[in-house]
């Protein structure tokens, strides 16, 4: 079996190849303008740079660029299966979400994030291109933030960093697929000649609280999510905070996803959330303390704001009066 590969100079490209190579699948590793000998013989592609958002960045370029003339040679070419890496971020986060979204739910990415759309668009086209021949398959695989110990994406590090830290008063559920997972999700899709939308995640999801301790956060004073959202735009702005504003939604809203379809294939998850989250994020000195010493430097660090409040509203009347 031959396969050509998008994206293979990324960790997730490089953890494909060698998985396909140890079945005696031949990879072919290439970009969206791949050449005659490149496509000569092809069984099927996997396309892993739609979902690569550090890549097209880089680029300047974005998923939807050169994608449908792509689609053009592969038909030429006569393949006849197509391995789609999406995001589930497709699904968009809102209050009204199911918990879990299915693969029938409806695809309404949040329009302050353009990479969702983007993804949605991709989607749409390679559907199109399969519907065209009965002979073609088509697998979109949308996983949930998967996260490796060695490097994710921009986008995955600052969700995950994100996630547990709202100010406001209620904190969304999140889930985390480990690469390894994404990997046997994707080698059971060209192996298996999967045809259809498959959601890839662990069984269940954490509790945003939960992702906060995990995190080893300290306290915090909650506030209004309108204060919040001018915090994190703030410290975006000057580069002291992780989180570009057209995220923020897909922190406060819940776009939790069921894996019962991609589970009906045979693919079982191996890592859970917590310990997919742990393995690409390092612990802090708050997680080394005891409950009680936690709540004492609380209340010891609202104290000291406290008193710096009073000291800075003394000043201010100081001031004042002085100028009279």
């Amino acid at each position: 079996m031959k396969v050509l590969l998008t994206g293979a100079g990324t960790d997730l490209g490089r953890r494909v190849i060698e998985r396909l190579s140890g079945h005696a699948i031949a990879v072919v590793a290439a970009g969206l303008t791949p050449s005659a000998d490149d496509l000569e013989g092809v069984d099927a592609v996997i396309h892993l740079s739609a979902g690569d958002h550090d890549a097209l960045a880089e680029r300047q370029t974005n998923a939807i660029a050169g994608f449908p003339e792509f689609l053009e040679q592969l038909g030429a070419a006569r393949v006849t299966q197509f391995v789609l890496l999406s995001s589930a971020m497709v699904y968009g986060a809102w209050p009204n979400n199911p918990v879990p979204l299915t693969e029938d739910s409806a695809v309404r990415p949040d329009a302050s994030f353009t990479f969702a759309h983007q993804l949605a668009q991709v989607e749409e086209l390679v559907d199109a291109w399969g519907v065209a021949d009965d002979r073609r398959r088509v697998a979109v695989l949308r996983p949930v933030l998967w996260v490796s110990e060695s490097n994710s994406s921009s986008v995955v590090r600052a969700l995950a960093a994100g996630m547990g830290h709202r100010f406001g008063e209620d904190d969304a559920p999140a889930q985390f697929l480990h690469v390894d997972d994404l990997v046997d999700a994707i080698e059971r899709a060209v192996r298996c000649h999967l045809d259809g939308i498959f959601n890839v995640a662990p069984d269940g999801w954490v509790s945003g609280e939960r992702v906060r301790a995990l995190s080893g956060q300290g306290p915090r004073v909650k506030v209004p999510d309108r204060v919040s959202d001018f915090i994190a735009h703030l410290s975006w702005r000057f580069q002291r905070g992780p989180l570009p504003p057209g995220l923020m939604p897909y922190l406060r809203h819940p776009w939790l996803v069921s894996n019962d379809r991609m589970k009906q294939t045979g693919w079982q998850p191996s890592v859970t959330n917590e310990q997919a989250y742990v393995e690409a994020t390092e612990s802090k000195w708050w997680t080394m303390l005891t409950p009680k010493r936690k709540q004492e430097l609380a209340l010891g660090l609202s104290g000291v704001a406290l008193l710096a409040l009073v000291w800075a509203l003394v000043r201010a009347v100081r001031r004042s009066r002085s100028h009279r």
